[in-house]
């Protein structure tokens, strides 16, 4: 399920676990599993507005856990570390 957080700048990310879209099959649940780590997957933030898309690694139970600013930190750090 999507998680949408608005930063200070008016911009709705919307972030979702990669991969989640093609089924249980469990397979294509590992895709999105970041290499190495049991509990960690790829999750990807799109931005309103034409923004650069980011991708995160992010725990397996991001969507409770992290908060709204939490997510708003990391996506800004990816996007200051692309610059």
């Amino acid at each position: 399920m999507p998680r949408e957080v608005t930063d200070p700048d008016g911009i709705m990310w919307t972030c979702i676990q990669a991969f989640s879209g093609l089924g249980k099959d469990p397979e294509k649940q590992e895709a999105a599993r970041v290499d190495g780590k049991a509990d960690a997957f790829q999750v990807v933030c799109t931005p309103s507005g034409g923004a650069q898309s980011v991708r995160l690694e992010l725990s397996g139970d991001w969507e409770r856990r992290a908060s709204d600013d939490e997510l708003l930190d990391l996506i800004r750090t990816r996007l200051d570390q692309a610059r």
